[in-house]
């Protein structure tokens, strides 16, 4: 990890830093996103509601006039925003409820689902994260539709996050529920944080991948591989 040099009249202590240093070389904590015990004892209007409330204060503290009549809604706006739409994945109920079928086809080759777009954002300065998500699984007997695959991506995305987190949490679901550890997920993405603010670089991306099982194989690896090449390449 990068090391930064803390003066003695520095207004952050040793702690502050280093979680500002960690934040910016985007480390994961865990493979879990961090929520309370308590994070689903409020309803989601009064989390709305109070959202609302802080975020109306914010915008006056930046010296917003919230008489006006393009911002006076703004803080309603994003409210519900943040709860129903954009972080809306950090609440189980909104899980998708996959149903697996029978492998009747006998199809046993793997099955890709690959530029599936996805919207983000980092959970280290709350701005977005966007790319493509490209999904493979070679069947236990079972099967799920397709759009389940799209589902779960974007249930995992819409909540802060951290691209090597997301790309597991993906992972691990994929092989729950298709009972099978033959799972493959890479997350090609770019970040806001990156692009906006600190090193502002606008033409890097990010790419995270996570192989399980007969992926694992380098002969499989490269199969998934060369499918997510443009056709014909």
């Amino acid at each position: 990890m990068k090391q930064r040099e803390t003066s003695l009249n520095s207004p952050l202590n040793g702690h502050q830093q280093h979680m500002d240093d960690a934040s910016d070389e985007h480390i994961p904590s865990s493979f879990e996103t961090p929520l309370r015990e308590d994070a689903f004892e409020m309803d989601d209007e009064l989390k709305m509601e109070l959202i609302e409330k802080h975020f109306r204060e914010i915008m006056y503290i930046l010296g917003l006039d919230l008489s006006d009549d393009s911002l006076s809604g703004t803080p309603r706006r994003v409210a519900k925003m943040f709860v129903k739409e954009i972080f809306s994945g950090l609440n189980p109920k909104n899980k998708p409820q996959v149903t697996l079928f029978e492998n009747k086809y006998r199809y046993n080759e793997m099955l890709v689902e690959k530029d599936i777009t996805f919207y983000s954002f980092c959970e280290h300065h709350f701005v977005p994260i966007w790319g493509k998500a490209h999904v493979a699984y070679i069947s236990s007997g079972k099967v799920i539709g397709l759009s389940k695959l799209n589902r779960i991506v974007q249930y995992y995305a819409r909540r802060p996050q951290v691209q090597e987190r997301m790309t597991v949490q993906i992972a691990k679901e994929l092989k729950e529920v298709l009972e099978t550890e033959d799972v493959a997920v890479l997350l090609d993405a770019k970040h806001m944080c990156v692009a906006a603010r600190g090193v502002q670089d606008t033409t890097s991306s990010t790419v995270t991948a996570y192989y399980g099982g007969r992926f694992k194989n380098e002969a499989t690896k490269q199969e998934f591989l060369k499918y997510l090449s443009p056709i014909g390449e």
